[in-house]
């Protein structure tokens, strides 16, 4: 059997991946829809044609020799998207991973690469594949070379040999060079001869055989005004035969020994998929299972001598202790306590709950602020112990939140991990003492449970010395200790005490929505002319693509793609997609909402408890799980509505939101110095309006809905290094006019680009960007060779002081609120808090003197050069404070 070659044409690749899916990133905020479709393509070539020898072909630049005959070859192309752009590194790196050869020429196009190897490949009897987008390549179509192009999506393709070119195209391979004259090619600018389509081409090649035939015998011609097209446009017909024309003995440097394929390592390519967010296809490479192996013999560590208490005494205590307070559960509401351990200068302790529970003692221990207590997560500790009724006090230290905010990039900081990364490797991993999944559980020695408690609290212990030493080396202390500290427990309280909701209410709307829902689906099923299962793509797919006839805009292995993208791309070409989208949007508020709503909250007092992650996020803005209650869609009515479950705690009380208007833009514009940007909020003209009046050059007062619109996206998307693509596709308006906005707005406000350009810089320079409270963001890609990497360092120094500035100014809100309410002896209290917005509850009787005391509080709570405006509803639900 004879070797296979397969070459790629990458550049035609990655494009058509790039525009077949929707704009995806990892965790790390770097696109990657391109490379992750690029990718699937390749993993089924690997699976399917199983290739002997492999080449990915790039495009080396924008001047190629085929300039030289026209220089306005090309010409019409937009500039590729930064979003694109960005990818090929990445893109490149996944290559090597996979021992693939790539490979690119200056001068010469990823067509001329191909078009060479192929040639030399025919000449000795290999069999050969290309893959691309490009109908340029079906001219090297022969009985050894057989041409893949991909049609919509990028996985899904037609592939040419002679015969089935003749039966679709109805030219022969050597004739397409031909057929590209005679109609030429708008998407690289040649011309042929215009009015030329491709029915009237190929009918002239079947007549008359080839282009130089066509002129020989024009007299036969039929069609008056076809003559004289060909007549006036030979020349461009001629050049542009010469244009389409792949090289086929370009000077490459590379043959086809240098591109054997022997396969790749599966743990290199499983470590960068991982790396790009890539999960799903981990599985496809590899076989590794991820977590440690069951037979595998725990690492020797050094005796521990731990003391189990039974009763406590005052004399255990030095006024210096850390504490651990361990659990099994990650939902520290509900988990059960395991055992708590104390070490100090002289004793390592354990003491069941139950123990402590009974100790007059240990609680008195617990409640005196005057015994300081170090702890991993204080958050955490105060529920916990506050649900056995012990009130800790005196938490002077949190390695959470200190190894926190030493490196926020840092995904793990468990106690584990953090002792590793600081050279105290005196601790095993959760995982090998209470398994994992539906393997957890206490270890049956309770030798080894005392001994692992003890050793976090012993890691707690001598960490805290050189922890805050490099909180205060990055001055980085006051954030911990007057901002994040106190926080902590004030988030612990919140969490604690919960937010009530209407159970009743709940139920009535799942069964409002239920036959909402019902309604929407028979009416699908109508317009469908059948029933069919609606969750089901296999049977969704067919109905639209097929009965229906609706463009196909992507396939996937299974059939046709029916993902939300896919949907709205094609709504306007039928209702029933609209009424589709809306049930699926209706079905996510039944289960995510109602359902998960439903399940969590307590049985017994119909109160939810969420969870506020103040260790996760790389700006410092806090988020919320189990439930998620910042995330309760809005866009919907039915969405909106569901706030209405949430209510206050006690009669006649009502909820109260209070929340920072246009925060974000206020930090940019004091940290900008912008003079025009300053002036607007300073004069409290409405930004939107006065970005548009500029954007558009028209007075305010001509500035229409949708200029405010645009007006808005650019606004908020400019500052997050948006690009013309990334503007265009949130607008849906071209590339040009997403340009000229940017370009527009700049020249506006020159004091942003200004900050843009010295955000940039500095982090160059330091390798890090600051919030006002000095929170570090650390950007080590920012002198990447990797230009996505880099670039998305570069966004990120613009986004972070400004996000980051935003999260600390609501901190700060929160923590002056909390001291204020005390001060002034008010019953109302925080329950939420939502990106710029706190929710709380209050007696009715309090809501004019909250009015004052929230706005003041919130309004005063930092000082910047442009004052800070705050907006309050209240009223007897959640959906009625706003």
């Amino acid at each position: 059997m004879a070797e296979k070659v397969v070459l790629i044409d990458g550049n035609s690749i990655a494009y058509r991946a790039f525009f077949a899916l929707p704009l995806l990133n990892n965790d790390k905020g770097v696109y990657t829809n391109a490379v992750y479709g690029f990718t699937t393509m390749l993993l089924k070539i690997l699976e399917e044609d199983n290739p002997d020898r492999l080449l990915v072909a790039f495009d080396a630049g924008k001047t190629t020799f085929r300039h030289e005959t026209y220089s306005e070859y090309k010409g019409g192309r937009q500039k590729t998207p930064s979003e694109l752009s960005e990818q090929f590194p990445i893109l490149k790196e996944l290559l090597d991973a996979f021992g693939i050869t790539y490979y690119q020429l200056d001068q010469f196009e990823a067509d001329d690469i191909i078009g060479t190897l192929a040639t030399q490949a025919e000449s000795e009897n290999f069999d050969v594949k290309v893959i691309s987008g490009d109908k340029d390549l079906l001219q090297l179509v022969s009985d050894r070379i057989k041409v893949s192009l991909t049609k919509k999506g990028i996985t899904n393709v037609d592939t040419y040999d002679p015969s089935f070119m003749e039966e679709k195209m109805g030219v022969r391979p050597d004739q397409i060079i031909d057929l590209k004259a005679l109609m030429g090619d708008s998407s690289d600018n040649i011309p042929g001869v215009p009015g030329v389509g491709e029915k009237t081409a190929v009918k002239l090649l079947n007549q008359f055989d080839k282009l130089d035939c066509v002129y020989e015998s024009l007299s036969e011609v039929s069609g008056k005004k076809l003559k004289e097209k060909l007549e006036t446009n030979k020349e461009d017909a001629f050049m542009s035969k010469q244009l389409v024309t792949i090289e086929r003995a370009a000077p490459i440097q590379i043959g086809l020994n240098d591109i054997l394929y022997k396969g790749y390592e599966s743990q290199k390519v499983a470590a960068i998929f991982r790396d790009l967010g890539f999960q799903s296809l981990i599985n496809r490479v590899s076989s590794d299972q991820e977590g440690s192996d069951e037979n595998s013999t725990p690492e020797e560590w050094d005796a521990i001598n731990v003391e189990v208490i039974h009763e406590v005494n005052k004399d255990m205590f030095t006024g210096e202790e850390a504490v651990v307070v361990e659990m099994l559960h990650e939902n520290y509401h509900l988990s059960p306590i395991v055992g708590i351990s104390i070490v100090n200068a002289d004793h390592h302790f354990f003491i069941t709950i139950e123990d402590a529970e009974k100790s007059i003692v240990f609680k008195e221990w617990a409640e005196d602020p005057s015994m300081q207590k170090w702890v991993f997560d204080a958050k955490r500790t105060l529920v916990a112990l506050k649900r056995h009724e012990i009130l800790i006090k005196g938490i002077s230290f949190d390695l959470l939140l200190a190894s926190y905010l030493i490196n926020t990039s840092e995904n793990n900081h468990d106690v584990p991990s953090i002792s590793h990364r600081m050279n105290e490797r005196a601790v095993q991993y959760d995982e090998e003492i209470y398994g994992k999944g539906a393997k957890l559980k206490v270890p049956e020695s309770e030798k080894v449970l005392h001994e692992h408690v003890a050793r976090k609290a012993l890691v707690l212990y001598h960490l805290k010395e050189p922890m805050e030493n490099q909180l205060k080396d990055n001055e980085q202390f006051k954030l911990y200790q007057e901002l994040e500290m106190p926080l902590a427990l004030i988030l612990g309280e919140m969490e604690h005490r919960g937010v009530q909701v209407d159970i009743d209410r709940l139920e009535n709307m799942g069964s409002e929505l239920e036959g909402r829902l019902a309604e929407i689906k028979s009416e699908i099923f109508e317009l469908a002319g059948e029933e069919f299962n609606l969750n089901s793509p296999k049977q969704l797919g067919p109905i639209l693509f097929e009965k229906l006839e609706l463009p196909v805009i992507k396939k996937t292995k299974t059939g046709y793609s029916t993902s939300a993208d896919v949907l709205e791309q094609i709504q306007d070409q039928h209702e029933i997609i609209a009424k589709i989208l809306l049930y699926r949007q209706l079905g996510k508020l039944q289960s995510t909402y109602i359902e998960g709503l439903l399940k969590v909250a307590n049985k017994n007092t119909s109160k939810i408890h969420t969870r506020f992650n103040q260790a996760l996020t790389q700006t410092g803005r806090l988020s919320s799980i189990e439930p998620n209650l910042q995330n309760i869609p809005i866009r919907l009515e039915e969405g909106r509505k569901i706030r209405e479950a949430f209510i206050p705690s006690k009669k006649d009380w009502v909820m109260f939101a209070s929340d920072y208007s246009q925060i974000e833009l206020r930090v940019l514009a004091h940290i900008a110095q912008d003079e025009k940007l300053m002036n607007a909020f300073k004069e409290g003209k409405d930004i939107h309006t006065q970005t548009a009046s500029e954007v558009f050059d028209v007075a305010g007062s001509e500035v229409t809905s949708e200029m405010r619109r645009h007006a808005k996206a650019v606004n908020f998307g400019i500052v997050y290094g948006i690009s013309d693509f990334g503007l265009s596709q949130s607008l849906g308006i071209s590339r040009k006019e997403a340009k000229q906005f940017i370009e527009k707005y700049l020249d506006s406000y020159p004091g942003v680009k200004t900050y843009m350009e010295e955000s940039v810089r500095e982090a160059k320079r330091l390798g890090y960007v600051t919030t006002f409270m000095n929170r570090r963001r650390y950007l080590p890609e920012i002198t990447s060779r990797n230009f996505n990497q880099r670039s998305f360092a570069e966004r990120t120094a613009m986004n972070t002081p400004i996000q980051g500035s935003a999260a600390d100014i609501i901190k700060q809100a929160m923590i002056d609120l909390d001291h204020r309410l005390k001060e002034e002896n008010l019953e109302a209290r925080m329950l939420l808090q939502v990106h710029d917005e706190l929710i709380l509850e209050a007696p009715k009787e309090e809501i004019d003197q909250l009015k004052e005391v929230v706005s003041e509080v919130m309004e005063q709570t930092v000082e910047l050069d442009v004052p800070l405006e705050v907006d309050y509803s209240y009223g007897p639900t959640w959906y009625d404070a706003k």
